[in-house]
């Protein structure tokens, strides 16, 4: 196999990064893209730092295996599988699931870090973006973390405003600049995604015929 075609794909927490990538990979054949996403790499809870409050906080980069997920991204690369253990968002009741990567050629590397983490972003062919203004990214937030985690409207609140916001401004907003492409997702995101799609076929067409 030729080396795959990198994606790095990042924004904001809650800019609708996971609802951008679904409808990404339905849009091609399973053996013609792979998704690597940082959160499956995040250290163990017990490893993460606390803050003032005794708030765990989860968004920082080091709250990341960097190294090891810079170390995957590079095997894939180079076209080996990889397997790694699904992180379950320290969910105790929860069993992971063995992960397993493998080469295709479209690699799609997701995270809030992806830019950040030098030794990620140097694998990178292409950069997206994805941007959303802030009070859409906490109105998203607040429901997923209703929903799906079981968080109150006080903790989402102070963690969006102590950690995610803090963040975002520090280590995410300052690499959008670096982006190849990108894509307002306040509402809808559609013709970004017909952009990116189209450009990413023709690379899959050329690694066929190469």
């Amino acid at each position: 196999m030729q080396h795959p075609f990198i994606v790095g794909i990042t924004g904001g927490s809650a800019s609708g990064k996971t609802t951008f990538l679904r409808r990404l990979l339905a849009s091609f054949p399973e053996d013609e893209i792979c998704l690597i996403s940082q959160d499956n790499y995040y250290h163990p809870r017990e490893n993460q730092l606390v803050d003032a409050q005794g708030v765990t906080n989860f968004d920082l980069p080091t709250s990341i295996d960097s190294t090891a997920y810079a170390a995957d991204v590079l095997r894939i690369s180079q076209g080996q599988e990889v397997r790694r253990p699904e992180y379950t968002f320290n969910n105790p009741l929860a069993t992971p699931t063995e992960l397993v990567f493998r080469p295709a050629p479209i690699v799609v590397v997701e995270g809030i870090f992806v830019f950040y983490f030098e030794a990620v972003a140097r694998l990178l062919d292409l950069k997206v973006y994805i941007d959303a203004q802030e009070h859409v990214k906490l109105q998203r937030r607040i429901v997923r973390d209703r929903d799906e985690r079981g968080y109150d409207l006080e903790d989402v609140l102070y963690r969006y405003t102590h950690h995610v916001a803090p963040t975002y401004e520090k280590y995410i907003k300052p690499f959008k600049q670096d982006a190849d492409l990108i894509i307002p997702n306040n509402h809808r995101f559609d013709k970004g995604l017909d952009v990116l799609v189209s450009f990413l076929r023709g690379k899959v067409a050329a690694s066929k015929s190469a």
